[in-house]
Protein backbone atom coordinates (compact mmCIF):
# COMPACT_ATOMS: atom_id res chain seq x y z
CA UNK A 1 0.00 0.00 0.00
CA UNK A 2 1.59 3.25 -0.89
CA UNK A 3 1.36 6.29 1.88
CA UNK A 4 -0.34 9.53 0.07
CA UNK A 5 1.50 12.78 0.52
CA UNK A 6 -0.57 14.53 3.94
CA UNK A 7 0.85 17.66 4.48
CA UNK A 8 -1.85 18.83 7.62
CA UNK A 9 -3.55 17.32 9.80
CA UNK A 10 -6.84 17.89 8.50
CA UNK A 11 -10.74 16.01 8.06
CA UNK A 12 -10.88 17.95 5.22
CA UNK A 13 -10.43 15.13 2.60
CA UNK A 14 -11.64 16.43 -0.44
CA UNK A 15 -12.06 13.44 -2.82
CA UNK A 16 -12.25 11.01 -0.36
CA UNK A 17 -15.24 9.38 -1.80
CA UNK A 18 -13.97 9.15 -4.87
CA UNK A 19 -10.38 7.04 -3.98
CA UNK A 20 -9.91 3.50 -4.16
CA UNK A 21 -10.26 1.71 -0.33
CA UNK A 22 -6.38 1.14 -0.52
CA UNK A 23 -5.87 5.00 -0.72
CA UNK A 24 -8.59 5.79 1.78
CA UNK A 25 -6.95 3.46 4.11
CA UNK A 26 -4.00 4.75 3.60
CA UNK A 27 -4.57 8.03 4.71
CA UNK A 28 -6.71 6.96 7.78
CA UNK A 29 -3.96 4.85 9.03
CA UNK A 30 -1.22 7.73 8.72
CA UNK A 31 -3.53 9.95 10.15
CA UNK A 32 -4.14 7.60 13.20
CA UNK A 33 -0.81 6.34 13.10
CA UNK A 34 -2.57 2.72 12.94
CA UNK A 35 -0.04 -0.40 12.87
CA UNK A 36 -0.08 -2.78 10.05
CA UNK A 37 -2.35 -5.16 12.65
CA UNK A 38 -4.74 -2.51 12.95
CA UNK A 39 -5.42 -1.97 9.56
CA UNK A 40 -5.68 -5.94 9.24
CA UNK A 41 -8.22 -5.31 11.95
CA UNK A 42 -10.30 -2.89 9.77
CA UNK A 43 -10.49 -5.02 6.77
CA UNK A 44 -10.12 -8.28 8.16
CA UNK A 45 -12.75 -7.62 11.52
CA UNK A 46 -13.32 -10.27 13.83
CA UNK A 47 -12.41 -13.53 14.13
CA UNK A 48 -14.79 -16.10 15.14
CA UNK A 49 -13.07 -17.82 17.88
CA UNK A 50 -13.29 -13.72 19.06
CA UNK A 51 -16.88 -13.66 18.50
CA UNK A 52 -17.52 -17.27 20.38
CA UNK A 53 -15.85 -15.55 23.16
CA UNK A 54 -18.40 -12.33 23.15
CA UNK A 55 -21.76 -14.32 23.09
CA UNK A 56 -23.38 -17.39 23.47
CA UNK A 57 -24.49 -20.22 20.62
CA UNK A 58 -21.86 -18.73 17.81
CA UNK A 59 -22.03 -19.91 14.22
CA UNK A 60 -20.61 -17.07 12.38
CA UNK A 61 -20.28 -13.65 11.69
CA UNK A 62 -22.42 -10.79 10.40
CA UNK A 63 -20.70 -7.69 8.75
CA UNK A 64 -21.50 -4.49 8.39
CA UNK A 65 -19.87 -1.65 5.98
CA UNK A 66 -17.12 0.81 8.28
CA UNK A 67 -16.55 4.26 6.82
CA UNK A 68 -15.26 7.38 7.59
CA UNK A 69 -17.39 10.58 8.03
CA UNK A 70 -14.71 13.17 6.82
CA UNK A 71 -14.76 17.53 7.52
CA UNK A 72 -14.96 17.31 11.18
CA UNK A 73 -14.27 20.10 13.12
CA UNK A 74 -15.41 20.08 17.12
CA UNK A 75 -13.56 22.68 19.29
CA UNK A 76 -11.19 23.33 17.32
CA UNK A 77 -9.55 19.71 16.89
CA UNK A 78 -10.06 17.63 13.63
CA UNK A 79 -11.92 14.28 13.59
CA UNK A 80 -12.51 11.30 11.19
CA UNK A 81 -15.20 9.71 12.55
CA UNK A 82 -15.42 5.52 12.20
CA UNK A 83 -18.80 4.76 11.27
CA UNK A 84 -20.86 1.16 10.84
CA UNK A 85 -24.08 1.60 9.16
CA UNK A 86 -26.00 -0.12 6.33
CA UNK A 87 -27.80 2.56 4.59
CA UNK A 88 -26.10 4.31 1.83
CA UNK A 89 -26.76 7.91 2.71
CA UNK A 90 -25.41 8.36 6.02
CA UNK A 91 -21.92 9.18 5.72
CA UNK A 92 -22.02 11.11 2.55
CA UNK A 93 -24.58 13.08 4.10
CA UNK A 94 -23.02 13.65 7.85
CA UNK A 95 -19.57 14.70 5.68
CA UNK A 96 -21.45 17.09 3.91
CA UNK A 97 -22.91 18.67 7.54
CA UNK A 98 -19.69 19.10 8.68
CA UNK A 99 -17.91 20.74 5.65
CA UNK A 100 -21.03 23.28 5.91
CA UNK A 101 -20.43 23.33 9.90
CA UNK A 102 -16.94 23.85 9.21
CA UNK A 103 -18.47 27.62 7.29
CA UNK A 104 -19.04 28.52 10.87
CA UNK A 105 -16.32 27.58 13.07
CA UNK A 106 -16.98 23.78 13.26
CA UNK A 107 -19.25 22.80 16.34
CA UNK A 108 -18.76 23.18 20.11
CA UNK A 109 -19.20 20.31 22.89
CA UNK A 110 -20.01 20.48 26.03
CA UNK A 111 -20.63 17.08 28.53
CA UNK A 112 -22.06 16.23 32.17
CA UNK A 113 -19.88 14.08 34.58
CA UNK A 114 -20.71 10.24 33.55
CA UNK A 115 -23.52 10.06 36.39
CA UNK A 116 -25.50 6.97 35.68
CA UNK A 117 -28.60 5.45 37.62
CA UNK A 118 -29.24 2.42 39.52
CA UNK A 119 -32.84 1.58 40.51
CA UNK A 120 -33.70 -0.21 43.28
CA UNK A 121 -37.55 -1.44 43.42
CA UNK A 122 -39.29 -1.49 46.87
CA UNK A 123 -42.20 -3.66 47.49
CA UNK A 124 -44.79 -3.60 50.44
CA UNK A 125 -43.73 -0.28 52.40
CA UNK A 126 -46.15 -0.05 55.04
CA UNK A 127 -45.49 3.87 55.73
CA UNK A 128 -43.17 4.92 52.29
CA UNK A 129 -42.73 8.46 54.60
CA UNK A 130 -40.86 7.23 57.28
CA UNK A 131 -39.68 4.71 54.67
CA UNK A 132 -37.75 7.24 52.78
CA UNK A 133 -36.33 9.38 55.85
CA UNK A 134 -34.46 6.21 57.12
CA UNK A 135 -33.13 5.88 53.94
CA UNK A 136 -31.76 9.51 53.00
CA UNK A 137 -30.49 9.41 57.02
CA UNK A 138 -28.63 6.36 56.00
CA UNK A 139 -27.29 8.00 53.33
CA UNK A 140 -23.78 7.68 53.89
CA UNK A 141 -23.39 4.29 54.94
CA UNK A 142 -25.18 3.15 51.93
CA UNK A 143 -22.87 5.02 49.70
CA UNK A 144 -19.88 3.51 51.44
CA UNK A 145 -21.69 0.16 50.65
CA UNK A 146 -22.13 0.72 47.56
CA UNK A 147 -18.53 1.91 46.57
CA UNK A 148 -18.38 -1.77 44.94
CA UNK A 149 -16.05 -1.28 41.55
CA UNK A 150 -11.64 -0.71 42.98
CA UNK A 151 -11.13 0.15 39.23
CA UNK A 152 -13.65 3.06 39.10
CA UNK A 153 -13.10 4.18 42.64
CA UNK A 154 -8.99 4.71 41.75
CA UNK A 155 -10.24 7.06 38.78
CA UNK A 156 -12.01 8.98 41.05
CA UNK A 157 -15.65 7.66 40.65
CA UNK A 158 -18.28 5.58 42.72
CA UNK A 159 -21.03 6.36 43.95
CA UNK A 160 -22.16 10.16 44.71
CA UNK A 161 -25.94 10.33 45.61
CA UNK A 162 -28.72 8.24 46.78
CA UNK A 163 -32.51 9.34 46.08
CA UNK A 164 -36.07 8.45 46.52
CA UNK A 165 -38.95 8.08 44.55
CA UNK A 166 -42.71 7.44 45.37
CA UNK A 167 -45.03 5.51 42.60
CA UNK A 168 -48.07 5.87 45.22
CA UNK A 169 -50.32 4.26 41.64
CA UNK A 170 -49.00 1.74 39.55
CA UNK A 171 -50.61 -1.63 37.58
CA UNK A 172 -49.82 -3.64 40.96
CA UNK A 173 -50.48 -0.87 43.71
CA UNK A 174 -47.73 1.33 45.41
CA UNK A 175 -44.00 1.01 45.56
CA UNK A 176 -41.04 2.91 46.52
CA UNK A 177 -38.45 3.31 43.75
CA UNK A 178 -34.51 4.32 45.13
CA UNK A 179 -32.22 5.59 43.04
CA UNK A 180 -28.39 4.78 43.17
CA UNK A 181 -26.10 7.81 41.46
CA UNK A 182 -22.88 6.49 40.63
CA UNK A 183 -20.26 8.23 38.38
CA UNK A 184 -18.70 5.60 35.94
CA UNK A 185 -15.63 7.56 34.91
CA UNK A 186 -14.69 6.27 31.14
CA UNK A 187 -16.76 2.92 31.51
CA UNK A 188 -20.56 2.70 30.70
CA UNK A 189 -21.11 1.88 33.92
CA UNK A 190 -23.75 -1.04 33.40
CA UNK A 191 -21.99 -3.75 35.27
CA UNK A 192 -21.04 -1.31 37.59
CA UNK A 193 -24.27 0.03 38.72
CA UNK A 194 -25.71 -2.96 38.66
CA UNK A 195 -23.61 -4.64 41.26
CA UNK A 196 -23.86 -1.59 43.55
CA UNK A 197 -27.45 -1.88 43.60
CA UNK A 198 -27.76 -5.71 44.55
CA UNK A 199 -24.85 -4.38 47.55
CA UNK A 200 -27.65 -1.83 49.09
CA UNK A 201 -30.56 -4.22 48.12
CA UNK A 202 -30.58 -5.87 51.74
CA UNK A 203 -29.59 -2.94 54.15
CA UNK A 204 -32.51 -1.24 51.96
CA UNK A 205 -34.74 -3.82 52.82
CA UNK A 206 -33.63 -3.73 56.78
CA UNK A 207 -34.10 0.26 56.80
CA UNK A 208 -37.77 -0.27 55.49
CA UNK A 209 -39.35 -3.30 56.11
CA UNK A 210 -40.22 -3.27 52.44
CA UNK A 211 -39.12 -6.26 50.00
CA UNK A 212 -36.49 -5.59 47.16
CA UNK A 213 -37.68 -6.49 43.84
CA UNK A 214 -35.27 -5.15 40.32
CA UNK A 215 -32.17 -4.16 41.01
CA UNK A 216 -30.68 -2.45 37.53
CA UNK A 217 -29.68 0.63 35.69
CA UNK A 218 -31.71 2.66 34.25
CA UNK A 219 -31.21 3.76 30.30
CA UNK A 220 -33.06 7.06 30.76
CA UNK A 221 -29.82 7.95 31.55
CA UNK A 222 -30.36 11.92 32.16
CA UNK A 223 -27.82 12.82 34.31
CA UNK A 224 -25.17 11.66 31.92
CA UNK A 225 -25.76 14.30 28.88
CA UNK A 226 -23.87 15.47 25.78
CA UNK A 227 -25.22 18.51 23.50
CA UNK A 228 -23.53 20.30 20.49
CA UNK A 229 -24.32 23.63 18.95
CA UNK A 230 -23.23 25.00 15.42
CA UNK A 231 -23.76 28.33 14.05
CA UNK A 232 -23.30 28.31 10.46
CA UNK A 233 -24.12 31.50 7.42
CA UNK A 234 -26.74 31.13 5.66
CA UNK A 235 -24.52 31.99 2.65
CA UNK A 236 -23.10 28.34 3.13
CA UNK A 237 -26.45 27.27 2.22
CA UNK A 238 -26.81 28.60 -1.10
CA UNK A 239 -27.93 27.02 -4.48
CA UNK A 240 -28.55 27.47 -8.11
CA UNK A 241 -32.38 26.50 -6.90
CA UNK A 242 -32.79 27.58 -3.01
CA UNK A 243 -31.02 30.95 -1.57
CA UNK A 244 -29.33 30.11 1.40
CA UNK A 245 -31.64 32.32 3.82
CA UNK A 246 -34.79 30.05 2.19
CA UNK A 247 -32.65 27.26 3.23
CA UNK A 248 -32.13 27.92 6.87
CA UNK A 249 -35.83 29.28 7.17
CA UNK A 250 -36.91 26.04 5.80
CA UNK A 251 -34.70 23.97 8.46
CA UNK A 252 -36.50 26.06 11.29
CA UNK A 253 -39.79 25.02 9.88
CA UNK A 254 -39.15 21.66 9.19
CA UNK A 255 -37.31 21.29 12.87
CA UNK A 256 -40.83 23.52 14.41
CA UNK A 257 -42.74 20.02 12.61
CA UNK A 258 -40.70 17.53 14.60
CA UNK A 259 -41.12 19.65 18.02
CA UNK A 260 -44.90 20.08 17.30
CA UNK A 261 -45.95 16.19 16.14
CA UNK A 262 -45.02 12.96 17.16
CA UNK A 263 -45.30 11.18 14.19
CA UNK A 264 -42.66 13.89 12.86
CA UNK A 265 -40.58 13.49 15.39
CA UNK A 266 -39.81 9.97 15.49
CA UNK A 267 -38.45 9.98 11.97
CA UNK A 268 -36.56 13.39 12.59
CA UNK A 269 -35.42 12.00 15.59
CA UNK A 270 -33.71 8.27 14.17
CA UNK A 271 -32.67 10.59 11.64
CA UNK A 272 -30.22 11.89 14.62
CA UNK A 273 -29.26 8.51 15.30
CA UNK A 274 -28.43 7.23 12.28
CA UNK A 275 -24.71 8.94 13.02
CA UNK A 276 -24.81 8.58 16.86
CA UNK A 277 -25.78 4.80 16.50
CA UNK A 278 -23.73 4.44 13.06
CA UNK A 279 -20.04 5.48 16.12
CA UNK A 280 -21.55 3.58 18.87
CA UNK A 281 -21.79 0.57 16.48
CA UNK A 282 -17.60 1.54 15.34
CA UNK A 283 -16.48 1.37 19.02
CA UNK A 284 -18.10 -1.16 20.89
CA UNK A 285 -20.66 0.83 22.36
CA UNK A 286 -24.28 -0.52 23.19
CA UNK A 287 -26.46 1.52 20.63
CA UNK A 288 -29.84 -0.19 22.06
CA UNK A 289 -29.51 1.52 25.22
CA UNK A 290 -28.32 4.89 23.68
CA UNK A 291 -31.58 4.77 21.89
CA UNK A 292 -33.66 4.04 24.57
CA UNK A 293 -32.62 6.46 26.49
CA UNK A 294 -32.60 9.13 23.41
CA UNK A 295 -36.24 8.26 22.98
CA UNK A 296 -37.56 8.19 27.02
CA UNK A 297 -35.51 11.86 27.02
CA UNK A 298 -37.42 13.02 23.99
CA UNK A 299 -40.61 12.46 25.82
CA UNK A 300 -39.72 13.92 29.00
CA UNK A 301 -42.75 16.41 29.16
CA UNK A 302 -45.21 14.41 28.49
CA UNK A 303 -45.21 14.22 24.20
CA UNK A 304 -42.34 13.04 21.92
CA UNK A 305 -40.43 15.75 20.58
CA UNK A 306 -37.47 16.11 18.42
CA UNK A 307 -34.19 16.31 20.44
CA UNK A 308 -33.07 19.19 18.45
CA UNK A 309 -33.07 22.88 18.05
CA UNK A 310 -32.24 25.11 15.08
CA UNK A 311 -33.40 28.87 14.76
CA UNK A 312 -32.05 31.87 12.58
CA UNK A 313 -30.13 34.08 13.91
CA UNK A 314 -28.78 37.33 13.44
CA UNK A 315 -26.38 38.02 10.84
CA UNK A 316 -28.45 35.93 8.51
CA UNK A 317 -27.00 32.56 10.05
CA UNK A 318 -28.29 29.23 11.23
CA UNK A 319 -28.10 28.52 15.01
CA UNK A 320 -28.26 24.20 16.23
CA UNK A 321 -27.95 22.61 19.64
CA UNK A 322 -28.58 18.96 20.53
CA UNK A 323 -28.40 17.65 23.98
CA UNK A 324 -29.21 13.82 24.89
CA UNK A 325 -28.20 11.69 27.13
CA UNK A 326 -25.43 9.33 26.25
CA UNK A 327 -23.98 6.91 28.57
CA UNK A 328 -21.31 5.68 26.57
CA UNK A 329 -17.61 4.30 27.36
CA UNK A 330 -14.31 3.59 26.36
CA UNK A 331 -13.15 0.98 28.47
CA UNK A 332 -14.42 -2.57 29.14
CA UNK A 333 -17.12 -4.77 26.84
CA UNK A 334 -16.65 -4.96 23.54
CA UNK A 335 -14.47 -1.77 23.24
CA UNK A 336 -12.15 -4.02 24.90
CA UNK A 337 -12.59 -7.15 23.28
CA UNK A 338 -13.79 -6.35 19.18
CA UNK A 339 -10.14 -5.94 17.40
CA UNK A 340 -12.17 -3.21 14.94
CA UNK A 341 -13.42 -1.04 17.80
CA UNK A 342 -9.60 -0.82 19.67
CA UNK A 343 -8.68 0.87 16.39
CA UNK A 344 -11.76 2.81 15.45
CA UNK A 345 -10.97 4.60 18.82
CA UNK A 346 -7.79 5.03 18.09
CA UNK A 347 -8.58 6.73 15.13
CA UNK A 348 -10.56 9.10 16.73
CA UNK A 349 -8.03 10.14 19.31
CA UNK A 350 -10.66 10.64 22.26
CA UNK A 351 -8.95 9.54 25.70
CA UNK A 352 -12.16 9.96 27.73
CA UNK A 353 -15.86 8.62 27.45
CA UNK A 354 -16.96 12.43 27.87
CA UNK A 355 -15.18 13.23 24.67
CA UNK A 356 -16.44 10.39 22.80
CA UNK A 357 -19.57 11.54 23.59
CA UNK A 358 -19.29 14.91 22.80
CA UNK A 359 -18.05 13.36 19.18
CA UNK A 360 -20.86 11.21 19.08
CA UNK A 361 -23.76 14.13 19.59
CA UNK A 362 -21.58 16.39 16.92
CA UNK A 363 -22.12 13.50 14.86
CA UNK A 364 -25.93 13.36 15.26
CA UNK A 365 -26.65 17.16 14.96
CA UNK A 366 -24.73 17.16 11.98
CA UNK A 367 -26.74 13.85 10.49
CA UNK A 368 -29.91 15.49 11.67
CA UNK A 369 -28.91 19.23 9.52
CA UNK A 370 -27.73 17.14 6.37
CA UNK A 371 -31.49 15.29 6.65
CA UNK A 372 -33.69 17.99 7.17
CA UNK A 373 -31.37 20.66 5.24
CA UNK A 374 -32.49 18.20 2.48
CA UNK A 375 -35.86 17.71 3.15
CA UNK A 376 -36.21 21.25 3.17
CA UNK A 377 -35.02 21.99 -0.30
CA UNK A 378 -34.82 19.35 -3.01
CA UNK A 379 -36.31 16.41 -1.26
CA UNK A 380 -34.14 13.45 0.50
CA UNK A 381 -34.86 11.60 -2.23
CA UNK A 382 -32.83 12.88 -5.15
CA UNK A 383 -29.30 12.40 -3.47
CA UNK A 384 -29.95 9.30 -1.48
CA UNK A 385 -31.76 6.74 -3.89
CA UNK A 386 -28.92 7.82 -5.80
CA UNK A 387 -26.57 6.26 -3.33
CA UNK A 388 -28.93 2.86 -3.06
CA UNK A 389 -28.81 2.69 -6.82
CA UNK A 390 -25.05 2.20 -6.24
CA UNK A 391 -26.26 -1.51 -4.19
CA UNK A 392 -27.70 -3.01 -7.56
Amino acid sequence: MTTPTFPARTSRLSGFYQKSIAERTAIVAQWAQLTADEVAALHDGLAVAQADKMIENVIGRYSLPLGIGANFLINDEEYLIPMVVEEPSVVAAVSFAAKLARTGGGFRTGSTAPIMIAQIQLLRIADPAQAEAAILSAKPALLAQANTSPSIASLGGGPVDIEVRHLPVTPTGPMLIVHLLFDVRDAMGANAVNTAAEAIAPTLERLTGGSALLRILSNLSDRRRAWAEVTIPAAAFGTMDFPGEEAIEGIVQANAFAVADPYRAATHNKGILNGVDAVALATGNDWRAIEAGAHAYAARDGQYRALTEWRVVTPHALYGRLEMPLAVGIVGGATRTHPVAKTALKILGVTSANALSEVMVAVGLAQNLAAIRALATEGIQRGHMALHARKK
